[in-house]
């Protein structure tokens, strides 16, 4: 909690985050454990929480782990009293290794990461159009994967099905042979027949289903970043899902992203220094967000294919005896430096005309 008290009499919050309790450390400025307190993950058990930590002095800081999800209730609780919440990484494994585990002993090494200054990551706020945007997300990746393995079953079913009906139902296209398993009804009434038929239109139905929610969810995701990301959408190879995801992985709070370099580390698409001796050279990120990175492999792709610019860049780049795949690595690293600041544009204006 900002204010002007010496530190003296400040000191640091860590927080070890569970889905039913949190677990709190608190520690002054010259390191000194204070105490430590379990919590319940809900209003009154924030409430304790603040207050508890109060008899210790002022607060300026505060370290949480799982930021984006067990500790996300809290997070939002403490911005808003004031605090100045770090996002904690999972400790490291050798030093865990060394000194053991517990919850208290995580919170209070949460504390001491803020403490040291090594915790840096501002955690994003989850309260606008990015959050909105990654929620649908979510349920619409869901809901492909379960769109892809129904029609992957029912094809299944069928090859190994009766002759007859494998070759009235078979159809090339998904939705014609959806359609054709749906009406499907057997004239013979033996267990294996009814059983067959019982699950193709079990199938066929699922499937469609799961079509007209991913129909609901594309429109939801078209309205939304047609107003809250304009700038993305106007941008080449930039569709509604790959926008989305950029957005929602950006957050709501564009002080986040620093430069580009911030939003490249976040889609994991930044070469990562790997020399020693006398070999200089990069090596592959596969860390972030990889929904992130593949978004921007779609953009790459769409471009690859069908933009001019891209496509002189491509064959200059295969002259110099580039792979494709090393040119879709420098062309995401380039998409980044593009979107930066039209990501920063339409996260700016969300801000200013917040969802109600």
């Amino acid at each position: 909690m900002k204010n002007h008290h010496s530190f003296n009499d400040s000191v640091i919050l860590g927080v070890d985050t569970h889905l039913d309790i949190h677990v709190g450390a608190v520690l002054s400025y010259d390191g000194k454990l204070l105490g430590t307190k379990v919590i319940q993950t809900n209003q009154v058990g924030y409430e304790e929480l603040f207050d508890w930590v109060l008899t210790f002095g002022s607060v300026e800081r505060a370290g949480i782990e799982g930021t984006g999800t067990y500790g996300a209730g809290l997070t939002r609780f403490l911005i808003k009293k004031g605090f100045d919440v770090l996002e904690i990484n999972r400790p490291d494994r050798s030093k865990r290794r060394l000194e053991g585990k517990s919850d208290p002993l995580d919170a209070e090494n949460a504390a001491r990461t803020v403490l040291s200054g090594s915790a840096k990551a501002v955690p994003k706020l989850q309260s606008g159009a990015c959050e909105a945007l990654r929620i649908i997300s979510v349920a619409r990746r869901s809901a492909v994967k379960a769109k892809t393995q129904a029609i992957n079953q029912l094809r299944a079913l069928l090859v190994s099905a009766p002759q007859d009906i494998r070759d009235m139902l078979w159809k090339s296209k998904p939705h014609e042979c959806v359609t054709a398993g749906m009406g499907f009804e057997s004239a013979e009434k033996s267990p294996l027949l009814l059983a067959l038929c019982c699950t193709l239109r079990s199938l066929a139905k699922r499937w469609q289903a799961l079509a007209e929610e991913l129909t609901q969810l594309d429109e939801l995701l078209d309205n939304l970043t047609q107003e809250y990301a304009g700038s993305l959408r106007r941008q080449f190879g930039v569709g509604p899902q790959t926008a989305a995801i950029l957005l929602a992985v950006a957050g709501d709070n564009p002080e986040r992203l620093k430069n580009e370099a911030a939003l490249a580390s976040l889609c994991g698409v930044n070469p990562l220094p790997a020399s020693s001796g006398k070999t200089i050279r990069h090596r592959l990120n596969r860390g972030g967000s990889r929904e992130a990175n593949n978004a921007l492999w779609t953009i790459a792709l769409v471009r690859m294919r069908s933009d001019p610019r891209t496509k002189v860049y491509v064959q200059r780049r295969t002259g110099e005896g580039l792979s494709t795949k090393e040119i879709l690595r420098c062309l995401k690293r380039y998409i980044v430096r593009e979107l930066y600041p039209l990501i920063l544009t339409d996260l700016g204006r969300a801000q200013l005309r917040p969802l109600t």
